[in-house]
């Protein structure tokens, strides 16, 4: 399911004009981070894939459906949204109820329900828990039932916002293998992250937001080596790709794996 996005305005009621002119498309099955500074607009920006915001002008659309003719439930049968603060989403009595919610305000037949549940919870490693009060379980936990409640919808379109903010290593390494699973299922992923390296291991292109626009947008390694640009957004690239800019790679590296492979020709010369 397509995204395309045309020439989007929005301003909020307090007249911050905080996104100018963004035009961009995103492609089934794509996965793509959006990085920049707080206040670039990233978290404004991804809030109009499921009607949670309206332009002020401009146009996005999912699909064939035109967000501004489409209501938040309607629209939450194609974008899943996974907010920064799982507080912010979870309600239910159980981890269970949590996850079942979804699939059955989407209207699933109980079948379906239940597949799509046992399999979220599989992704995420809360099979155990399903008798569990969310709230009785760690943040880090939390993040995961808030994750599988958008899974279970099963939607073409799963948004991240800012997946790893406070999160340890152990769940950062759950939720790279929940992208990596979704991934190839062919579901497109978008995240909004400050968490370069995170960005660099599990994305494929970047977009980078300042003032409310579009700075950069291309393939990771081509975004996150222009080191001059992303200062002016207050991003650093990752400490890999930094590392091999002062090795002199010839190419942008972006992941352990690409490190390693330039390492090798560096001292095989």
């Amino acid at each position: 399911m397509k995204i395309e996005i045309q020439d989007l305005h929005f301003t909020y009621p307090t007249g911050i004009q905080a996104v100018r002119g963004v035009s961009l498309t995103i492609h089934p099955g794509e996965q793509v981070a959006i990085i920049g500074q707080n206040g670039a607009g990233k978290t404004t920006l991804v809030k109009h894939l499921n009607g949670l915001l309206k332009p002020s002008s401009g146009s996005v659309q999912i699909g064939d459906w035109d967000t501004r003719n489409h209501s938040v439930a309607r629209l939450a049968g194609r974008v899943g949204y996974v907010f920064q603060n799982p507080d912010e989403q979870l309600f239910s009595k159980n981890v269970g109820a949590e996850v079942a919610f979804g699939p059955r305000n989407l209207g699933m037949k109980a079948e379906q329900v239940q597949s799509q549940i046992e399999d979220a919870l599989t992704m995420t490693e809360l099979s155990d828990k399903t008798e569990t009060n969310p709230y009785d379980l760690s943040p880090t936990w939390r993040k995961m039932v808030a994750l599988a409640s958008v899974i279970a919808m099963n939607t073409d379109i799963v948004v991240f916002d800012e997946p790893t903010t406070g999160q340890d290593a152990a769940n950062i390494a759950r939720i790279a293998n929940a992208i990596k699973l979704l991934r190839e299922r062919g579901k497109t992923v978008i995240t909004i992250t400050h968490d370069i390296d995170f960005c660099a291991e599990n994305f494929e292109r970047v977009i980078a937001m300042s003032q409310g626009q579009i700075l950069l947008d291309g393939k990771a390694n081509d975004v996150l080596g222009q080191e001059e640009i992303l200062t002016t957004t207050y991003v650093d690239p990752p400490q890999l790709t930094r590392l091999g800019k002062r090795l002199g790679f010839k190419n942008t590296v972006s992941n352990q794996e690409e490190f390693l492979a330039e390492l090798k020709k560096v001292i095989e010369r």
